[in-house]
């Protein structure tokens, strides 16, 4: 999820320098193992995917009159689409 919120722009485009630099400072207070570097991508497809969902939910479903403004789900789907071209961690930049 941390990977989703802090590691793109604004115009919903992954930087890798982001997740590098989160990767890093995770690994400083704990490694990855080797099961979770592999089940990078994969978890952040989920993440993302999980988020699109809710939002289009709530988008589709927003009773009149609600006091919350539903959120874009494109947004999820532009983050979707980066990780669907994702293989491992490294090329997520995490290495």
């Amino acid at each position: 999820i941390v990977l989703n919120a802090w590691c793109f722009d604004g115009a919903h485009r992954f930087v890798p320098e982001r997740f590098t630099a989160l990767c890093e400072a995770y690994e400083r207070v704990r490694p990855f193992t080797a099961e979770e570097r592999a089940a990078l991508p994969v978890l952040a497809r989920g993440a993302a995917l999980r988020f699109l969902l809710t939002r289009t939910h709530d988008l589709v479903f927003h009773p009149p009159g609600a006091l919350v403004t539903p959120k874009d789900p494109g947004e999820y789907l532009a983050k979707l689409r980066v990780f669907r071209e994702v293989q491992n961690a490294e090329a997520l930049g995490c290495a």
